[in-house]
């Protein structure tokens, strides 16, 4: 693996470098503070974004996309993550799963989101089911020439920002060799429909202004042409999509943690304690190498498994180590950069407090901690037969 980035992949780091500098960070604590971000700076920074040219810079280019392969698109997400999550996400990277639209879908759903005309959100998980996506409750059932959907989904994230979801219901059963397994079905759905409403989530100490919505379906009616990728087939979709979605979580934890150390490292050359600079004290220089070494790990975990996938040799397994352990890196240095500030580093006057309760999350969605390393012993004990 040649990690050594080419003239173009370089230009691509410094374009989104400079404009997550120039128009989004400058925005942060507003957002912060307000709760949301406003409708104005959410269409500003979109057009802004797509005039950059990394606004669906993960889509294919014949299709309007920024035609970025897995290793590039890794490249934006951890530069767009020294930011709020909430103002980071307006540069949209619409779900990889939208690939799998045919027919009419492609014009009605995927290139209008690719175009930052729609939104798409997604809807998997259930209050009673989170990591169990075969046991959910939200249920489609088939009804002639359509499909009716039944159930609710939660922390359905910027849901209240969409146009559509990309939902996933139980669409019947099947007898597996370990018992009776549910189906499960992909649906494109407008938020229009009769039978579909969106209602306030909870609040969330993670990712402020980057809301959580409930969805409620009562007889949702949805056509059997909305029906994304192939019948019962939806948990091979969602898989799909999950591997890239764990990468980008991987991605902006490497982008936020190295903000943390570079704020440390400033404060630790400058901030004098007992007549020394504390850099010089072995309690902070120690905390500074630990944050650097597990940061350049998580680096490197990341950008194997976003290489080899751009190759064409994508690994579950290498996916969910840089995700596992990008995530609990992110949270040992945003810990430690604020035990290097002090009381200062609580205080919101600064930005690390905010980054720690961010990174929160990222242990929790997309797959927790615990199911990445379910993914990774798996793999390891596989060929013994277990």
């Amino acid at each position: 693996m040649d990690f050594a980035l080419t003239r173009q992949q370089e230009m691509i780091v410094d374009t989104t470098r400079q404009f997550t500098e120039r128009e989004l960070m400058p925005h942060e604590a507003k957002v912060e503070r307000d709760g949301e971000v406003a409708p104005d700076l959410v269409k500003q920074i979109k057009q802004r974004s797509i005039a950059a040219g990394i606004y669906a810079c993960n889509m294919p280019a014949e299709l309007g996309g920024g035609g970025l392969n897995s290793f590039e698109t890794t490249l934006v997400d951890r530069e767009l993550g020294v930011t709020a999550y909430a103002l980071q996400y307006i540069v949209a990277r619409p779900s990889n799963i939208l690939r799998a639209c045919k027919g009419r879908q492609i014009e009605q759903y995927l290139t209008p989101t690719i175009r930052g005309e729609r939104v798409e959100c997604l809807a998997m998980s259930e209050p009673g089911a989170g990591s169990d996506v075969r046991g959910m409750k939200c249920t489609a059932t088939r009804d002639g020439d359509d499909w009716l959907i039944n159930g609710s989904k939660h922390f359905i994230s910027h849901a209240d920002l969409a146009d559509y979801v990309i939902l996933f219901a139980a669409s019947g059963e099947e007898q597996t060799a370990k018992g009776v397994k549910k189906k499960i079905t992909g649906f494109l759905v407008d938020f229009d429909s009769k039978g579909c409403e969106r209602v306030k989530g909870y609040n969330c100490v993670s990712n402020n202004g980057y809301h959580n919505l409930i969805i409620n379906f009562d007889n949702c009616r949805v056509p059997a042409g909305n029906v994304l990728g192939e019948e019962h087939r939806g948990f091979d979709t969602a898989n799909e999509w999950l591997g890239s979605s764990r990468l980008q979580v991987a991605a902006v934890c490497v982008g936020r943690a190295r903000r943390a150390l570079q704020l440390s490292v400033a404060w630790a050359a400058t901030r004098e304690q007992f007549g020394q600079k504390i850099g010089k004290f072995q309690g902070v220089s120690f905390k500074l190498a630990d944050m650097q070494m597990r940061l350049d790990a998580a680096e490197l975990l990341t950008l194997r498994a976003a290489y080899n996938d751009a190759q064409g040799n994508f690994s579950d397994t290498e996916v969910a180590m840089a995700k596992v352990f990008a995530s609990e890196m992110c949270q040992f240095v945003t810990d430690e950069a604020i035990q290097i500030f002090g009381g200062m580093g609580l205080m919101d006057e600064l930005p690390l407090e905010r980054m720690w309760r961010d990174t929160r999350v990222d242990r929790i969605w997309d797959g927790t901690s615990e199911i990445q390393r379910h993914i990774i012993s798996r793999a390891l004990l596989r060929p013994h037969g277990g």
